[in-house]
């Protein structure tokens, strides 16, 4: 594994032919700035039949693109009928429920727009010749659109494009013994660093065209879950799915990205046993599979830190890794305070902002991301 951005660009349409189902997803999916701008999202989904998004065809292929995205396109009309109004909605229709619940059985992910669907999987390239890059990247699907939406989830597609070297050597840092060179190790270490200066140059662009206001107004709205929620204390019914019980999912977070998770895993990084750690393996579970099984595999042999403890040179690259990791964690509390903490102060703090104190994945984001910054900084050698 390089990365955790697909091994092939995402498709933008369905390779699998024509489907009078697959047609309709993807006219739905790609008219919802539309379709939310005038209201019309519950109206369409109520002139549907509850197989007019049958997603037979995808769910026998053997096309992982087809799959990610239909789950791309499903998730993003089910969080537009849901979370699109004044009002969050209580009831997925089995239009939507029963395909959404096949597809995240196939995938072993819960049906919620999770950061997979959100960014790792609904982007391509304005020029296919080109590199990934903030001046090359857009999304396949949105919410409203917009240079805001589209940045902020196009800087994230870049940080894991970025990342991709980091994510090699921690594989490679994971299988390092007593008997592995000490310059072995150090130009692992040294690579790491280098791969996080560039994930650190991209992710200080945010504010470049992702304005606080309109993130935390018409962005954010969109990707809450039920579970935490205070707008969905009674969780999201699946219309003849789960035998109709209400069921509470974790919203998209950055938490649900794989890097710094194996990052901490392959330098030995250990946060303490309490609620939060117990929140980040729930994040597992949104993960594609290959991923959380790469980070359990990397937290299971990696020896790094105690290695390290042999020289001096060895201790100044992982000083130097573990530096990068705090200048992330530091530029994502900082952008957790102006794009959510303030805003929620100038805002109704429960109103379709969200809550002032809960993230989208529904923890109490502040005092986390101190903690996961804190906790870096004091492992260091």
């Amino acid at each position: 594994m390089i990365g955790f951005l697909p091994d092939q660009n995402p498709h933008r349409e369905y390779g699998i032919g024509a489907s009078d189902s697959l047609d309709r997803l993807q006219d739905i999916a790609t008219q919802l700035p539309k379709l939310l701008l005038t209201g019309r999202v519950p109206r369409t989904i109520r002139s549907l039949q509850k197989n007019d998004l049958a997603i037979d065809e995808i769910l026998s292929s053997n096309s992982d693109q087809d799959l990610q995205l239909a789950m791309v396109h499903l998730s993003f009309i089910a969080h537009a009928l849901v979370l699109g109004g004044p009002k969050p909605l209580s009831i997925i229709p089995e239009v939507i429920a029963r395909p959404w619940v096949q597809l995240s059985k196939k995938l072993d992910r819960p049906p919620v727009l999770s950061y997979a669907s959100y960014c790792l999987n609904n982007w391509f390239l304005l020029d296919s010749e080109e590199t990934i890059s903030l001046e090359n990247v857009c999304l396949i699907t949105n919410f409203l659109g917009g240079v805001d939406e589209d940045w902020f989830v196009t800087v994230h597609v870049c940080i894991e494009d970025a990342a991709a070297g980091a994510i090699e050597a921690a594989g490679a840092l994971a299988t390092c013994s007593e008997s592995s060179d000490e310059t072995e190790i150090t130009s692992l270490l040294d690579r790491i660093v280098q791969s996080m200066i560039q994930v650190n140059r991209i992710f200080s662009r945010m504010p470049e065209r992702c304005d606080p206001y309109i993130y935390y107004h018409r962005v954010r709205p969109f990707i809450f879950g039920s579970k935490d929620n205070p707008d969905l204390k009674q969780g999201l019914i699946f219309e003849n799915q789960f035998s109709n019980k209400p069921q509470y999912f974790r919203g998209e977070t950055g938490a649900q990205s794989s890097i710094i998770p194996s990052l901490d895993g392959a330098l030995g990084i250990r946060h303490r046993n309490d609620t939060l750690r117990h929140y980040l393996n729930e994040m597992r579970s949104y993960m594609p599979t290959e991923h959380r099984n790469f980070i359990e595999s990397i937290e299971s042999k990696s020896q790094v830190r105690s290695l390290v403890d042999q020289s001096n040179v060895m201790k100044n690259a992982y000083n130097s890794c573990l530096e990068q990791l705090r200048i992330f964690r530091s530029l994502h509390l900082n952008y957790a305070d102006a794009y959510i903490n303030q805003q929620a102060q100038m805002s109704n703090p429960m109103g379709q902002g969200g809550s002032t104190i809960i993230g989208t994945g529904g923890t109490p984001f502040m005092s986390y991301l101190k903690k996961h910054r804190d906790e870096t900084t004091k492992q260091k050698k």
